[in-house]
C-alpha cells in the first residue's frame, strides 16, 4: 500500500490577510513538518514533506553538487530548506540553488540570514511523486522571469530533464544519462540516470 501525501495546495489569503515575512517565517516554524512557499500574489503554498525515495534522490543530487561548488569556488550553494524572496515578491524554496559569490556577498548579513532578497543564478526542482508537472513548470518559469540564468526540472518518473534559460525555449531531454551545467556552471555534469525510478 502506498501513502499519497497529496500535491501542493494553495491557500488564498488576500484581501483578508497579508503575510509579512516575519509572519510567514512564524508559520514555517510552527509547522516544521510541512514546507511552505508564498506566491507573488500573497497566497500560501502548502507542501507535504517529500517521501523517502524522493529524499534519497535529493540527497544524491545535493551531494554531487556540493563537490562541484567546493571545487569551483565561484558561488554559494543551497539545499532544499533555503528560501529566497524573488524580485516579484514570492518566497520560493528550490530543491537546489546556487548564487554567484559576488551577488551573495553584496547582501547584508541580516538579508542572508532571512529569506534572501535575491533570485538564485541556478535552480533545480526534483519532481516528487505528488508534484504536478504544471506546478513545477510554472515555478521554473517564475525563476527565469525573476533572474535565474539556468534551471533544471528533473522528472525521475518520466526520465526527463527540462532545461530553462532566459530568452530560449525549454529544452527537453528524454532519458539522458548526464546533463551539463555549461556555460553557467563550467565543468558541472550531473549523472541524472542514477535518479531515475
Amino acid at each position: 500500500m502506498t501513502y499519497d501525501l497529496g500535491p501542493p495546495f494553495l491557500i488564498r489569503l488576500k484581501p483578508v490577510l497579508r503575510l509579512t515575512e516575519d509572519k510567514f517565517m512564524g508559520i514555517c516554524r510552527l509547522n516544521e513538518a510541512l514546507r511552505f512557499e508564498l506566491t507573488s500574489k500573497g497566497d500560501l503554498v502548502v507542501m507535504a514533506p517529500e517521501g523517502s525515495g524522493s529524499g534519497s534522490r535529493n540527497f544524491d543530487l545535493s551531494g554531487d553538487f556540493v563537490q562541484w561548488v567546493r571545487a569551483d569556488g565561484t558561488g554559494v550553494g543551497f539545499g532544499s530548506s533555503a528560501g529566497f524572496r524573488l524580485p516579484n515578491g514570492a518566497i520560493r524554496g528550490p530543491d537546489l540553488a546556487w548564487i554567484r559569490r559576488e551577488r551573495w556577498e553584496a547582501l547584508t548579513r541580516e538579508q542572508q540570514e532571512r529569506f534572501a532578497p535575491i533570485c538564485p543564478d541556478f535552480v533545480v526542482e526534483l519532481r516528487s511523486r505528488t508534484d504536478p508537472l504544471p506546478f513545477l513548470h510554472r515555478k521554473m518559469e517564475e525563476y527565469i522571469a525573476n533572474g535565474a540564468r539556468l534551471g533544471w526540472l528533473i522528472d525521475p518518473y518520466q526520465k526527463r530533464v527540462y532545461i530553462y534559460r532566459p530568452g530560449e525555449p525549454v529544452e527537453q531531454l528524454d532519458n539522458p544519462q548526464t546533463v551539463s551545467g555549461d556555460a553557467e556552471l563550467p565543468g558541472f555534469v550531473l549523472e541524472v540516470a542514477k535518479l531515475w525510478v
